[in-house]
């Protein structure tokens, strides 16, 4: 099996540095200076296709545009990217969102992916009228999914659970081919709904040895179950040609953050309920030092972002190395990232995908033989760890 690479589709705006959102972060440090237009998401999304990226996630929240309605207009501007649309069950009813992906999967002719999210932040559920507590929701998503599957499977649901309730709940127009469900969560409630439901476990980029311990733990829990899942990653990267240049660009984007926003986006980033965010921010503790937590693994990002808050940093050969590395703790899916989504989208997919595919761990989906530029060593494994990139301040 080849590599599959996702990109993202950044709907609270873009920027030359970090913009904020996600987890528990103030609505108001979200967004950047490019708007999410449908003109600038087509951009991007137009480019990675062409680069052969297989899909783009979109995000779920308040503090980005609705993922639902902005890929469905971006299906207009492409030809055969996927879409990973975050969504949160329990805000709308099963046999709506089975109806809607069905839907979308018609008429943007099978180009429909889903990322269930259950929702991280109580206050944020409480604004769309969601008032459970976080395993509770996680028990609705499993109820929640149990339906849509059903009805996915051409099934007539009769179903009464202890959250959702429907009576004689039937598609009359099956979605053709079903969803893939990539499902997220790093908690003990999450987990188990994870196993039974998802045809992908997604992890948010931690440390290889941190990520294999969290697959043998999913891993144990489905072959419990009977299932055998496919594993994906989200980072964000920075890649350019030597590993000096690509280092330089994330001491650039560290110099972008004031520590009034650190502080800031900190403090709500503590008081998030997901156990994902909290491993997030063990990684850098909030601090400006020492944010290679691994070799190419850098958590600047997570200084003023929530959820996903680590890049890999480096060279292109440096880069293609990790995600080798990860390859062989059984990820086989990377939802990448960068800032600006425009021009990073052509580093990694000018530089990084030419290497993989040189190494048999990638093609092209549209079978194109691509660039063939480079000359590459086969991957030799982890490499010496570079010193972190110097505060900011230090300079």
């Amino acid at each position: 099996m080849t590599l599959t690479f996702h990109w993202f589709l950044p709907t609270n705006g873009d920027s030359r540095d970090v913009v904020g959102g996600g987890h528990g972060v103030p609505t108001g440090a979200a967004g950047g200076a490019r708007p999410a237009s449908v003109a600038y998401l087509g951009q991007i999304a137009r480019t990675a296709e062409q680069l052969g990226f297989v899909g783009a996630l979109t995000p779920t929240g308040a503090w980005c545009e609705d993922a639902w309605l902005s890929t469905a207009m971006l299906t207009e501007v492409t030809e055969r990217l996927k879409f990973l649309v975050a969504f949160r069950p329990g805000l709308t009813s099963p046999t709506l969102a089975a109806q809607m992906a069905s839907t979308f999967q018609r008429l943007s002719r099978g180009r429909l992916l889903l990322n269930v999210v259950t929702g991280g932040e109580s206050s944020e559920q409480r604004a769309y009228g969601d008032f459970l507590d976080k395993d509770t929701r996680y028990a609705r998503a499993d109820e929640f999914l149990h339906v849509v599957r059903a009805l996915w499977r051409g099934e007539t649901v009769d179903y009464t659970g202890a959250h959702l309730r429907v009576e004689q709940a039937r598609l009359h127009r099956l979605p053709d081919p079903t969803p893939p469900v990539y499902f997220g969560g790093s908690s003990a409630a999450a987990l188990p709904v994870a196993v039974r439901h998802s045809d992908v476990y997604l992890t948010w980029g931690e440390p290889p040895a941190q990520v294999a311990d969290k697959l043998d733990r999913v891993r144990a829990l489905a072959a419990d179950a009977g299932r055998a899942l496919r594993f994906g990653i989200r980072l964000h990267v920075i890649a350019r040609d030597t590993a000096d240049e690509a280092w330089a660009q994330a001491r650039r984007l560290l110099t972008g953050i004031s520590e009034a926003d650190i502080r800031a986006v900190q403090d709500g980033l503590r008081r998030s309920e997901s156990e994902g965010q909290r491993r997030m921010l063990d990684l850098h503790g909030g601090s400006r030092d020492s944010l290679e937590v691994s070799p190419n693994l850098w958590a600047g990002v997570g200084l003023v972002r929530g959820g996903a808050g680590t890049a890999l940093v480096g060279s292109h050969r440096e880069i293609a190395d990790r995600i080798a590395e990860y390859h062989a703790l059984g990820i086989d899916e990377f939802i990448l990232s960068g800032y600006p989504h425009l021009e990073e989208a052509y580093w990694f997919g000018e530089g990084v995908l030419p290497i993989l595919r040189e190494r048999g761990l990638w093609r092209h989906p549209d079978g194109r033989p691509g660039p063939t530029d480079h000359v590459d060593v086969p991957f030799a494994g982890t490499s010496t760890p570079r010193p972190a990139p110097e505060p900011a301040a230090a300079r």
